[in-house]
């Protein structure tokens, strides 16, 4: 991009520069309390490497943002030079906007002239809250009814790709453990009452799908709604019997999870009521994808998420943001069982593709050794791509940009990405739109 493409108005250098191939994305990052603290975090350095500002140690940097959604704002960067003045930053979505043939035709029938998702890279110390997702027909509700709660009005399935070990809460466990569960913490029986726990022994495996959920739905609600004194000292109650326990006996590894949520949000419902949840651990490589309507927190680690573009979340527990337990526990499917590890599948030798079931996105890890090249087809909508470490260059047939950690590139509609690995290993993502939308077309 060249110093004679620099223009004092935004939209008309957006507008001039909207045949380029690839552009270099500033992000945006989210300071959230549970992100990891200054240079422990890969937020942290990503931004340091993307932005130039420097890490504060005493700061969380919790979610790295790239995208166009009002609440964390992608910016393109227009220039060549080093120096403030040499430079031009629009939002990338005034850009697209200007620009609709960058999405292509087909994304912008579907979508308007908008990028359809929504690009993160998170970094987890402590637990986010007990939340779900609403569906398009909710969200749209919700945001009609209190705007400034829940900013948008679209549906935000999302999947989760583990960059280290990476620990969630998803889903609530089997009808075989939820019993086990009533049996075993005795503290639920005191805050919802033995009328309503004791339902759970009243349905079996082979009863209807319909009538074990209503039974977990009525026991979760009731948890939920539980007043914050008793809950208080009940969850204090279930401490000290499990911290008793110890010397008798190896806790399991949801009693030391709760035990440690414990720690964190202290006389929480969340706290209690993650016996509920299926205990993921994720090895570097694993996804988990998320519908709508389904109940999450995540623990620990780093990771990669796409999602549809949205910012829309129904809070209840392990948080001390806004709760709104009737909203959330009348919106859950009650789906019970162990959720779905997305384990890739293999594109090329180096390319690992994450095809969850939505239209909006797809996600592509590549692990780039020195020296070696592969190839990413042109495709009929917008690609991000981030580098997390190393460093390498990409090419099209007009242009070659050099990328280090820390780059975030946008990527128009019908254009074919070389890659090259420049370092041991070049680690790089991609978010795009589902290659089955294409198909279905």
């Amino acid at each position: 991009m060249g110093a004679d493409a620099i223009q004092t108005n935004g939209h008309d250098q957006a507008k001039l520069t909207g045949g380029e191939e690839i552009q270099r994305l500033r992000c945006f990052v989210k300071n959230y309390e549970w992100g990891k603290l200054g240079p422990e975090s890969l937020v942290a350095r990503l931004q340091e490497a993307n932005t130039g500002q420097r890490v504060d140690s005493e700061i969380p940097y919790a979610e790295f943002w790239m995208g166009t959604h009002e609440s964390g704002p992608s910016h393109v960067e227009f220039g060549s030079g080093h120096g403030v003045s040499d430079k031009c930053m629009v939002t990338l979505k005034s850009w697209v906007l200007d620009n609709p043939n960058l999405l292509g035709s087909k994304v912008v029938d579907k979508w308007g002239c908008d990028l359809p998702f929504l690009f993160k890279v998170l970094s987890v110390t402590k637990a986010l809250s007990i939340q779900a997702h609403p569906n398009k027909a909710l969200a749209e509700k919700l945001h009609r009814e209190d705007p400034l709660l829940y900013r948008d009005n679209n549906h935000k399935p999302e999947i989760a790709l583990a960059v280290t070990p990476f620990q969630a809460l998803c889903g609530f466990v089997t009808l075989k453990e939820l019993k086990e569960v009533i049996t075993n913490v005795p503290e639920i029986t005191e805050l919802v009452g033995s009328k309503a726990a004791d339902q759970i022994f009243n349905v079996h495996e082979h009863d209807e799908d319909e009538r074990i959920k209503s039974v977990v739905r009525l026991i979760f609600t009731q948890l939920m709604s539980a007043s914050n004194n008793e809950t208080k000292q009940v969850v204090s109650r279930m401490k000290n019997r499990l911290l008793l326990e110890t010397k008798h006996r190896e806790l399991s590894e949801k009693e030391k999870l709760v035990l440690e949520l414990e720690k964190q949000y202290t006389g929480d419902i969340g706290v209690i009521s993650a016996f509920f949840f299926n205990y993921v651990k994720l090895n570097p490589g694993d996804a988990l994808y998320l519908d709508a309507n389904e109940p999450h927190a995540y623990i620990s680690g780093d990771c990669v998420e796409c999602m549809a573009a949205s910012d829309n979340v129904v809070r209840a527990g392990l948080t001390p943001k806004h709760g709104d337990v009737q909203t959330l526990c009348s919106m859950l499917t009650y789906k019970l069982g162990y959720p779905e590890i997305l384990k890739g599948f293999p594109l090329t030798p180096y390319v690992t593709r994450y095809l969850p079931p939505f239209d909006e996105f797809e996600v592509d890890h590549c692990d780039l050794p020195r020296g070696k090249s592969t190839v990413f087809p042109a495709v009929p909508g917008p690609s991000v791509y981030l580098v997390i470490e190393g460093k390498g260059q990409l090419r099209t047939g007009s242009s070659k940009v050099l990328v280090n950690r820390g780059d975030v590139l946008f990527v128009p509609a019908d254009i074919e990405i070389h890659v090259t690995g420049e370092s041991d290993v070049m680690k790089l993502y991609r978010a795009g739109v589902s290659s089955r939308f294409f198909q279905t077309l």
